[in-house]
């Protein structure tokens, strides 16, 4: 089993979401749906980029780390590298 973090885009609002799951294909369905409470606020989600890890740990503390720099220019220069 792996798990992904993620990086999903908004145009119509302009925003980044950081994420992690088991299956982004889902997660991504359950954004553009209006499930999740911060996501909600748009329906045009796309997946921008993608990250694996062997376990869950792993994939919470990279979620965590890219989250705590707060910055879109960091977000923007992992999907501009790796994505």
């Amino acid at each position: 089993m792996a798990y992904a973090v993620y990086i999903i885009y908004s145009q119509s609002i302009d925003k980044y979401y950081v994420g992690y799951s088991e299956n982004v294909d889902e997660r991504l369905k359950q954004h553009n749906s209006g499930i999740s409470d911060y996501s909600s606020a748009a329906v045009d989600w796309e997946l921008k980029y993608t990250e694996y890890f062997t376990t869950r740990k792993e994939a919470i503390g990279r979620e965590k780390e890219i989250k705590r720099k707060k910055s879109r220019k960091y977000v923007q220069w992992l999907i501009s590298s790796f994505g």
